[in-house]
């Protein structure tokens, strides 16, 4: 029996000194987008509607709350592709680096989206994958 209390005092002890200890904090703030995982959409809008639209809103309207979300819709920003592009693959502010988990076609792509959409009327000088693989 002294055997017995002995053993498991000694566990509890050794559970309490773990609780105890400190422990390192990692930082996984930037995690959520430096995951192996890809975005399977194949079009600009299936992109849009699967990623962009949680953040600009689906008609492009933007959005404040945690953070403040351009409006996508009838934005002059938009008129040269490479602004986009850069964006999407690096990200900026509250705009995550999507580079990660999209593809080079992927971003041409929704970056032609946005720009023949929303009251964009910016189709001449299309994004391409070129554009993109430069840019990253």
């Amino acid at each position: 029996m002294t055997i017995l209390a002995a053993s498991v005092w000694l566990l509890a002890g050794s559970a309490f000194a773990q609780d105890a200890a400190p422990t390192a904090e990692v930082d996984d703030s930037k995690a959520w987008f430096e995951s192996s995982s890809v975005l399977t959409q194949k079009t600009g809008q299936g992109v849009y509607n699967a990623i962009c639209a949680s953040c600009h809103m689906p008609e492009g309207e933007g959005a404040v709350g945690a953070g403040a979300y351009p409006a996508l819709a009838n934005n002059e920003m938009l008129e040269f592709p490479d602004y986009a592009v850069y964006l999407i693959v690096h990200g900026s502010g509250a705009m995550p680096p999507l580079g990660g988990v999209l593809n080079d076609q992927q971003i041409a792509d929704v970056v032609n989206y946005i720009r023949t959409h929303f009251g964009n009327d910016y189709p001449d000088e299309p994004a391409t994958a070129e554009m993109v693989a430069d840019t990253r």
